[in-house]
């Protein structure tokens, strides 16, 4: 014990009914360094969240050893204190602190003003005075690499960004134990190799690492590895062991055909547009700052399309140009649905056309949102329902969740179910309108491998039995759909 920071001992933990942990133990000694891994739903995050004392415990205790070693007039300080979380979810306010950021934000010049910058954001945070400074604001700035993005509103980073911003957060309170949510999820190749060099310094710098990650992602200077299942610590051994004995063999998913067949055909060549988008010579930008520049993207009816490019490339703000997000489409050729915008068309003309998912929308719902509601909601283009239900749209919504095996979440809040049962309502929430193009951003984010091999297959059997176009953003070649033939690349706001 003598070596112990934090011990974890028999601990249980059952919210909304479900039993997420279940007499689970865990040791982290100095010198250790953890990855946590497992299938999406076993509690990694919650078990993260749980060692960042953010919820209590059912059961058992978290004993937080390194208090004793701190100078005496330390011993009786929070622990929280000395522990940083940086997960996938943020809670960005306006400057007043009194509203919560709203999706489309970041592209309404006014409204996107009305938030922090990067750097006021971090210069916010209030820092542990009871540890010497390494990461000070400039320094962990240049670390996450976010000197060009320091003075930009926080609401206009992309999810990629935007990660980033969430771990320099944390790394400014210079914490003894830094817990780490999938923190390399969303990024792009060069960038995970960046941050395995970042994460040797934070432990040269005395922070001891704790993360959830994919086995495919655990970074060099971890050390142990816990692999979870359904709540429970299965195995515990070192990261040396893990990569000889550890073999995850994944059954191939099975996909309710005959149940998505019946819905989709729903889809049945309903949609025929000569264009469904076609951009010409697109240019957006923000003061001096080129976003998008010479763009050129025809799609046709049935055209399945990768959108690929780096974190900030440019992605996010092309997508808000056809998903009707973006006020600057007033201003550049474009074409949707065979219609100019500008012509009269309204923003829900055009979203009444389109099934959007993505990883960073179900942070926008209210958060007393069931999954049913939040897949009706769909029929109005709407983050939440905020309508009385009805009974017809609530029963295909409920034959959607089951034909995706998500039923048992009906009557759950959306944001206390699993990652992977969070992107299924979207995707059915994104489906239920029939809409004749689905843009998919980053969808499997969150996923483990069988999870994104089924999202995949659930992708390829809408394509294969109907005519709707989708568009594909991934940083990941593995999880981009079979039914995918073509591909657009974006490179610092231009096509390579």
């Amino acid at each position: 014990m003598e070596n112990t920071l934090l011990s974890a001992r028999n601990i249980s933990l059952t919210l909304a009914g479900n039993r997420l942990f279940n007499g689970l133990n865990f040791t982290l000694d100095n010198a250790q360094h953890w990855a946590i891994v497992g299938k999406s739903g076993s509690g990694k995050s919650v078990l993260l969240q749980t060692l960042a004392g953010n919820i209590g415990l059912s059961s058992g205790s978290i004993d937080y050893v390194f208090l004793k070693f701190l100078p005496a007039e330390d011993r009786y300080t929070n622990p929280q204190q000395f522990i940083a979380f940086a997960g996938a979810k943020h809670h960005f306010k306006n400057l007043s602190n009194t509203n919560d950021l709203y999706y489309q934000q970041r592209y309404n010049s006014s409204d996107s003003e009305d938030t922090l910058t990067a750097r006021k954001y971090l210069q916010a945070i209030k820092v542990n005075d009871h540890k010497p400074t390494y990461w000070d604001i400039d320094k962990t700035i240049h670390a996450l690499n976010l000197n060009h993005l320091a003075d930009k509103e926080i609401i206009k980073l992309s999810n990629g960004e935007t990660k980033r911003l969430m771990i320099a957060a944390a790394l400014v309170k210079n914490p003894l134990i830094l817990l780490l949510d999938n923190p390399l999820t969303g990024l792009d190749v060069d960038t995970r190799a960046y941050f395995n060099r970042l994460f040797e310094e934070i432990v040269a710098s005395g922070i001891h690492l704790i993360m959830a990650t994919s086995p495919k992602e655990i970074p060099s200077v971890i050390t142990n590895v816990l692999i979870m299942a359904d709540g429970i610590a299965e195995q515990q051994m070192t990261k040396k062991a893990f990569e000889e004995e550890y073999i995850e063999v994944e059954p191939e998913p099975e996909v309710k055909t005959k149940a998505l067949t019946d819905l989709i055909s729903l889809f049945k060549d309903i949609h025929q547009y000569d264009k469904v988008v076609d951009i010409k010579n697109i240019h957006i930008s923000y003061g001096d700052k080129v976003i998008l520049d010479k763009i050129n993207w025809q799609i046709n009816t049935a055209d399945r399309w990768a959108l690929l490019g780096a974190n900030g490339a440019g992605k996010s703000t092309l997508l808000s140009l056809i998903n009707g997000d973006n006020p600057q489409a007033y201003a550049n050729d474009i074409v949707l649905f065979d219609r100019k915008r500008g012509t009269g068309e309204s923003i829900w003309d055009i979203k009444s056309k389109i099934g959007f998912v993505s990883p960073e929308l179900y942070q926008y719902f209210p958060a007393d949102s069931s999954c049913l509601q939040v897949i009706e909601s769909g029929f109005y283009d709407t983050l939440g329902l905020f309508r009385p239900s009805i009974k017809s749209r609530a029963d295909l919504a409920l034959e959607w969740m089951k034909a995706l095996e998500i039923e048992k979440y009906s009557r759950s809040l959306l944001k206390n179910i699993p990652a992977s049962a969070q992107r299924l309502c979207l995707l059915a929430r994104a489906l239920i309108k029939n809409p004749a193009l689905l843009i998919f951003d980053e969808p499997c984010q969150g996923l483990d491998e069988h999870q994104q091999r089924h999202f995949k297959a659930v992708v390829d059997a809408i394509c294969d039995n109907s005519n709707v176009t989708l568009i594909y953003v991934t940083h990941y070649q593995h999880e981009i759909p079979d039914s995918v033939n073509k591909v657009l690349k974006l490179d610092r706001g231009r096509v390579v």
